[in-house]
């Protein structure tokens, strides 16, 4: 069972709260149907800042729209069923045309309020008018109140690299053995979870984010997703490696130390010196002596390249983020 955290606790009085004082304040102007204002708050509250925004707009438009199907329709047909028969026909049509669907049951509960009364008359247009914008005002001012949640980026990213550099380890020994039958990629998809929960948080943190564009946190978690996937051929290419010729050591030692060198703040230029270092030694080497020598460095060159590749994805990151340190890259 899912447990109730602290977020949880005060993301339902921040909801009661606002539902509560848009009632509050519409008995405060003397409205008809002050409870509806609630409900509006209620239904207006999203997950992020952007979010509500922009949902706030479309119900605006979608409400407006409502009222013309309404004013239409009842006048008419009067004020009976079959009327708001075909209002709620051409609204929820219009609706669905334009995703709207949120929209569809708020404007509606509004548009009934006519129906009971059986009046369009002015002052009861006014007081939907009102209730419906202080319903909404009050959820967009609610989620003004939501912060980015950095420190759950961090804990997760940092368990991503805490996976990437298992998997790295697991690389480096596996290569220099013979037998890699149980060499298998459930590394991958224990990671996978990671991965979506961080790319959530950094999309979420992002969404809050009303003034500015930083969006660091998702090209961090895109550059990682990039890394997992050159992984991902580099575990293919070591399942291939039958034989063990004299250089797999020497990348072997290279993915050690890429592990034990693999944090935010790193900027590989030292990995990616020792790489071409590497590169330049295997040109001068002989030839291989047999066709199975030769496959085997074959796929340590492509392994290679992709280890290249692994770290040019981190140094293209660094280019662009080049205080350094994921708070401020």
């Amino acid at each position: 069972m899912r447990k109730i955290d602290k977020d949880t606790c005060l993301n339902g009085g921040k909801i009661t709260a606002a539902a509560i004082a848009a009632i509050l304040f519409s008995n405060l102007l003397k409205l008809q149907f002050a409870p509806t204002a609630g409900i509006i708050t209620i239904l207006s509250i999203q997950k992020t800042k952007k979010e509500t925004l922009h949902t706030a707009g479309r119900r605006t438009l979608a409400f407006l729209i409502a009222l013309l199907f309404a004013a239409v329709c009842f006048g008419i047909m009067g004020f009976g069923v079959t009327a708001f028969a075909v209002y709620l026909l051409l609204f929820s049509m219009t609706c669905l045309y334009f995703d709207w669907t949120e929209a569809l049951a708020m404007d509606s509960v509004l548009i009934t309020h006519f129906l009971t009364q059986k009046t369009m008359e002015w002052s009861l247009l006014v007081n939907e008018m009102l209730l419906f914008f202080i319903g909404t005002s009050f959820g967009v001012l609610a989620n003004l109140y939501l912060k980015q949640k950095r420190e759950e980026f961090e804990v997760l990213a940092d368990k991503v690299d805490e996976e990437i550099c298992g998997i790295l380890k697991r690389m480096s020994e596996r290569l220099l053995e013979f037998d890699k039958s149980s060499y298998n990629g459930k590394c991958f998809l224990a990671m996978e979870e990671f991965v979506m929960r961080a790319k959530e948080s950094a999309y979420r943190n992002y969404n809050n984010q009303l003034l500015g564009a930083d969006h660091r946190e998702i090209d961090y978690i895109k550059m990682r997703e990039q890394q997992i996937e050159v992984l991902k051929h580099i575990y293919d290419s070591i399942k291939m490696v039958q034989s063990i010729p004299s250089q797999t050591k020497k990348i072997a030692a290279l993915i050690v130390e890429i592990e034990a060198g693999y944090h935010k703040e790193n900027t590989v230029e030292g990995f990616l010196q020792e790489l071409q270092q590497l590169f330049r030694e295997m040109e001068q080497e002989p030839l291989p002596k047999d066709r199975k020598e030769f496959e085997a460095r074959a796929v340590l060159f492509y392994m290679m390249k992709q280890l290249e590749e692994f770290l040019m994805l981190k140094k293209r990151y660094m280019m662009q983020y080049k205080q350094g340190g994921l708070s401020s890259e």
